[in-house]
């Protein structure tokens, strides 16, 4: 596995892989990976002939500088968990490299994408990310780019990201990877205290179990589960409820109260002490 700090050390470990037209998987990531980045990687390795992956904490995509300071970075553990799932080349530029200073990227602006939840919740958020994986995507030029469905909102910005960039890349999102106990797999889990993280997987239980509510009762309103989800978090002493919002997979606009929840995507933030939990479910 090749490691390379610069765009043009990047740029010619991977021109010299890629001749005679081989596929390139690319898998953009922040670091302090974990078994949910793994499985990005092996359908990266799996379905083309090179597998680049990047390590990068994006400061641009941070709106809470003590976020950005407390992120978790190990890139020694890193680099053994990429080794194990056969990266090829793992980009891990600085934040100079990526942003020299006086230097102007191409930026992008999301619409109703980047208004609501996440966008509306971290402003400026989705703009460091359009950025960034702007960025990279221009330096790697991958056939297909792996996305976890646990940023199910990011998701969607990266696809208009790519139409609005016009290039040819196959953007693969992958299912939510989870712990035996059901809490879906982050970075930012291991920032939880132990009692916390025995607590957290109470979110996915309530998200399950609305659910079901709705697999029972396909007219169930997205009003009868919204009180559901939010009397269930209040329970907890732990858990703080930042949004629980029932929106379509597609738009991410939320869905009327009185329509069914069917068909929609439940989207939920907890905060658990100073951490900030996300996750998602269809209905």
């Amino acid at each position: 596995m090749k490691i390379c700090t610069t765009k043009d050390e990047l740029h010619r470990s991977l021109s010299a892989l890629r001749k005679g037209g081989k596929s390139v998987g690319f898998v953009p990531t922040m670091g302090a990976l974990h078994e949910g980045h793994a499985s990005l990687f092996k359908a990266a390795r799996r379905e083309n002939d090179i597998f680049v992956a990047s390590v990068f904490v994006n400061p641009i995509q941070f709106n809470n500088p003590d976020d950005l300071k407390n992120y978790p970075r190990d890139f020694g553990a890193d680099t053994e968990i990429l080794e194990e799932n056969g990266c090829d080349i793992v980009f891990h530029p600085t934040p100079e490299e990526m942003y020299p200073e006086g230097s102007q990227p191409k930026t992008y602006a999301f619409g109703a994408l980047e208004s609501v939840m996440e966008g509306a919740q971290r402003p400026g958020h989705f703009a460091g990310v359009g950025v960034v994986v702007g960025m990279l995507f221009e330096l790697t030029e991958p056939t297909r780019a792996y996305f976890g469905e646990k940023d199910f909102q990011q998701v969607a910005v990266i696809r208009d990201l790519v139409r609005q960039m016009g290039i040819d890349v196959q953007i693969v999102s992958c299912p939510i990877k989870r712990g035996e106990d059901g809490l879906a797999l982050s970075s930012r889990n291991a920032l939880l205290t132990p009692e916390n993280r025995a607590k957290a997987p109470f979110i996915y239980a309530t998200l399950s179990a609305s659910a079901e509510i709705v697999k029972a009762n396909p007219q169930t309103s997205c009003a009868d589960i919204k009180k559901f989800v939010e009397e269930r978090i209040a329970s907890q002493a732990e858990m703080k409820l930042e949004y629980f919002e029932i929106a379509h997979p597609d738009t991410l606009q939320t869905a009327p109260l009185d329509a069914p929840a069917q068909g929609n995507v439940g989207f939920i933030v907890v905060w658990m002490g100073k951490v900030r939990l996300i996750d998602n479910i269809r209905y």
